[in-house]
Protein backbone atom coordinates (compact mmCIF):
# COMPACT_ATOMS: atom_id res chain seq x y z
CA UNK A 1 0.00 0.00 0.00
CA UNK A 2 0.73 3.62 -0.74
CA UNK A 3 0.18 6.63 1.46
CA UNK A 4 0.87 10.05 0.86
CA UNK A 5 0.19 13.91 1.27
CA UNK A 6 0.68 17.37 0.70
CA UNK A 7 3.17 19.21 2.63
CA UNK A 8 0.54 21.00 4.80
CA UNK A 9 -1.51 17.28 4.94
CA UNK A 10 -4.98 19.19 3.81
CA UNK A 11 -4.70 16.58 1.08
CA UNK A 12 -3.73 12.96 1.82
CA UNK A 13 -4.21 9.58 -0.31
CA UNK A 14 -3.76 6.15 -0.25
CA UNK A 15 -3.44 3.30 -2.84
CA UNK A 16 -4.23 0.07 -2.24
CA UNK A 17 -1.96 -1.47 -4.75
CA UNK A 18 1.56 -0.98 -5.69
CA UNK A 19 2.28 1.75 -8.46
CA UNK A 20 3.90 1.01 -12.02
CA UNK A 21 7.70 1.72 -12.85
CA UNK A 22 9.11 4.96 -11.67
CA UNK A 23 10.32 7.46 -14.27
CA UNK A 24 11.59 10.73 -14.51
CA UNK A 25 10.00 13.21 -16.82
CA UNK A 26 11.63 16.16 -17.86
CA UNK A 27 9.10 17.59 -19.48
CA UNK A 28 8.65 21.20 -19.72
CA UNK A 29 5.44 21.15 -18.09
CA UNK A 30 6.53 18.85 -15.45
CA UNK A 31 9.46 21.21 -14.74
CA UNK A 32 7.99 24.45 -14.37
CA UNK A 33 5.11 22.36 -12.31
CA UNK A 34 7.12 21.54 -9.91
CA UNK A 35 9.81 24.25 -9.86
CA UNK A 36 12.64 21.25 -10.53
CA UNK A 37 15.04 19.34 -12.56
CA UNK A 38 12.21 16.75 -13.46
CA UNK A 39 9.42 14.99 -11.67
CA UNK A 40 9.15 11.43 -10.64
CA UNK A 41 6.13 9.93 -11.62
CA UNK A 42 4.46 6.25 -11.04
CA UNK A 43 1.18 5.03 -12.71
CA UNK A 44 -1.33 4.16 -10.36
CA UNK A 45 -4.54 2.71 -11.17
CA UNK A 46 -8.12 4.43 -10.22
CA UNK A 47 -9.50 1.69 -8.88
CA UNK A 48 -6.61 1.34 -6.12
CA UNK A 49 -6.63 5.26 -5.41
CA UNK A 50 -8.70 7.24 -3.32
CA UNK A 51 -8.02 10.95 -2.04
CA UNK A 52 -9.26 12.36 1.80
CA UNK A 53 -9.53 15.89 1.39
CA UNK A 54 -10.87 16.70 -2.54
CA UNK A 55 -12.36 19.41 -1.10
CA UNK A 56 -8.76 20.95 -0.96
CA UNK A 57 -7.47 19.82 -4.61
CA UNK A 58 -7.55 22.19 -7.62
CA UNK A 59 -6.77 21.32 -10.93
CA UNK A 60 -5.10 23.35 -14.21
CA UNK A 61 -4.87 21.64 -17.89
CA UNK A 62 -1.29 21.62 -18.75
CA UNK A 63 -2.05 20.02 -22.20
CA UNK A 64 -5.32 19.49 -24.10
CA UNK A 65 -6.83 16.50 -21.57
CA UNK A 66 -4.40 16.18 -19.01
CA UNK A 67 -4.92 17.75 -15.89
CA UNK A 68 -2.76 18.85 -13.01
CA UNK A 69 -4.51 18.10 -9.23
CA UNK A 70 -2.46 20.13 -6.23
CA UNK A 71 -3.31 21.63 -2.97
CA UNK A 72 -5.20 24.85 -3.03
CA UNK A 73 -3.47 25.43 0.30
CA UNK A 74 0.55 24.52 -0.33
CA UNK A 75 0.64 24.02 -3.75
CA UNK A 76 2.12 20.67 -3.47
CA UNK A 77 0.81 18.65 -6.67
CA UNK A 78 -0.64 15.17 -5.98
CA UNK A 79 -1.40 13.61 -8.91
CA UNK A 80 -2.23 14.13 -12.74
CA UNK A 81 -4.88 12.42 -14.93
CA UNK A 82 -5.10 12.03 -18.72
CA UNK A 83 -8.78 12.05 -20.34
CA UNK A 84 -9.39 8.59 -21.17
CA UNK A 85 -7.06 7.03 -19.07
CA UNK A 86 -7.31 4.02 -16.34
CA UNK A 87 -4.85 5.14 -13.70
CA UNK A 88 -3.38 8.57 -12.38
CA UNK A 89 0.16 9.55 -12.40
CA UNK A 90 1.10 10.13 -8.72
CA UNK A 91 3.41 12.78 -8.05
CA UNK A 92 6.56 10.50 -6.05
CA UNK A 93 7.92 13.15 -3.73
CA UNK A 94 3.85 13.35 -1.95
CA UNK A 95 4.48 9.84 -1.12
CA UNK A 96 4.97 9.07 2.94
CA UNK A 97 5.13 5.42 2.44
CA UNK A 98 4.94 2.51 0.49
CA UNK A 99 6.04 3.05 -3.46
CA UNK A 100 7.98 0.36 -3.82
CA UNK A 101 8.64 0.03 -7.43
CA UNK A 102 11.41 0.32 -9.20
CA UNK A 103 12.88 3.50 -11.25
CA UNK A 104 13.53 2.11 -14.83
CA UNK A 105 14.28 5.34 -17.08
CA UNK A 106 14.61 9.20 -17.58
CA UNK A 107 11.76 10.63 -20.63
CA UNK A 108 11.32 13.58 -22.62
CA UNK A 109 15.44 14.69 -22.66
CA UNK A 110 15.06 16.42 -25.61
CA UNK A 111 13.06 19.07 -22.78
CA UNK A 112 16.14 18.66 -20.44
CA UNK A 113 17.21 21.62 -18.55
CA UNK A 114 20.73 22.70 -19.85
CA UNK A 115 21.69 22.98 -16.34
CA UNK A 116 21.04 19.36 -15.12
CA UNK A 117 23.49 16.77 -16.13
CA UNK A 118 21.87 12.73 -15.66
CA UNK A 119 24.51 10.59 -13.59
CA UNK A 120 22.49 7.42 -13.83
CA UNK A 121 22.64 4.34 -15.63
CA UNK A 122 18.62 4.55 -16.12
CA UNK A 123 17.33 4.15 -19.61
CA UNK A 124 16.98 7.52 -21.70
CA UNK A 125 14.72 8.40 -23.77
CA UNK A 126 14.49 11.68 -25.88
CA UNK A 127 10.53 11.69 -26.03
CA UNK A 128 8.02 9.66 -24.06
CA UNK A 129 7.99 6.21 -25.00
Amino acid sequence: MITGSCLCKSVQYKSVADAGEIVHCHCVTCRKAHGSAFSSVAAVADSDFSVVGQEHLKSYESSPGKYRHFCSNCGSHIFAKRNGTKHVILRLGTVDAGADSIERKHIWLSQKANWYSIHSTLEECQEFE
